[in-house]
C-alpha cells in the first residue's frame, strides 16, 4: 500500500486502528452536527 515516510497515517484504510476509528467517529459526528443545525436553521427561517 502507500506508505509515507513522515508518519501519517493512509486515508482511509480498509482497517482502521483504534485511534483512527476514534478519530473518524468525532468528525463523523462533527458533521452530522453542522447538519442538523443547517437543517433547523432552513426549517425555522420566516
Amino acid at each position: 500500500m502507500l506508505r509515507c515516510e513522515t508518519g501519517s497515517m493512509p486515508v482511509l484504510d480498509p482497517n482502521p486502528q483504534n485511534g483512527q476509528k476514534k478519530l473518524l467517529l468525532v468528525l463523523g459526528a462533527m458533521l452530522g452536527i453542522t447538519v442538523l443545525i443547517a437543517i433547523i436553521a432552513t426549517i425555522a427561517s420566516p
